[in-house]
């Protein structure tokens, strides 16, 4: 819990008694790998801390392609915040790439615990702002300005940790090429 506490405490800090109640809330789970946290088409009820593990953020094209917008590691929270906002089925899928061990909260209790406690709703403002604003900022403007060569290289900045723990396809449907591409990328750099 000691992590999952601090990470809450990043954006903004808590008070004791905010804590306890979300303690309250808060159960762990494990994914297996392969397995789904949440599937394209479900409605969200929950939120998930990554507590150890890898997940995949990701839709399935008419065409049976796979896209991944985001790679969710390590001390992150996950959900699929647009979708448990309209209280409609989401557009992604969270797929755990190794076996996945997570804290995992129903969404609207903590709704009504942000309602409940100022100190939440701050850590939840700051972190809106930075992942759903300020980050999701620049993705956008790399996928539509930067060449494949350049995307692959903004990745190895954003995700140095994760390089080892991906395939070659996953990295690749990040970036929106085919594993050939980015081979000859790798090769070329």
């Amino acid at each position: 819990m000691d992590s999952f506490i601090k990470a809450l405490n990043r954006y903004a800090p808590l008070s004791t008694a905010c804590i306890n109640e979300i303690l309250k809330i808060v159960r762990p789970r494990t994914v297996a790998r392969h397995d789904f946290l949440l599937r394209q088409g479900s409605i969200p009820r929950t939120i998930a801390f990554v507590k150890k593990g890898l997940f995949s953020y990701y839709y399935t094209t008419e065409e049976g392609n796979i896209v991944i917008k985001k790679f969710f590691a390590e001390n992150s929270f996950v959900a699929s915040t647009s979708a448990m906002i309209k209280k409609e089925p989401g557009l992604f899928n969270i797929c755990a790439l190794e076996d996945t061990e997570v804290l995992e909260y129903d969404s609207f209790l903590f709704w009504r615990l942000i309602e409940q406690f100022p100190d939440l709703a701050m850590f939840h403002i700051k972190y809106m702002e930075k992942h759903w604003i300020a980050d999701k900022e620049v993705l956008e403007i790399t996928a539509k300005y930067q060449n494949a060569t350049q995307r692959y290289q903004t990745f190895l900045l954003t995700y140095p940790e994760l390089t080892d723990r991906l395939k070659q396809h996953h990295i690749a449907s990040y970036l929106g090429i085919t594993p050939t591409q980015l081979s000859r990328i790798r090769r070329e750099l």
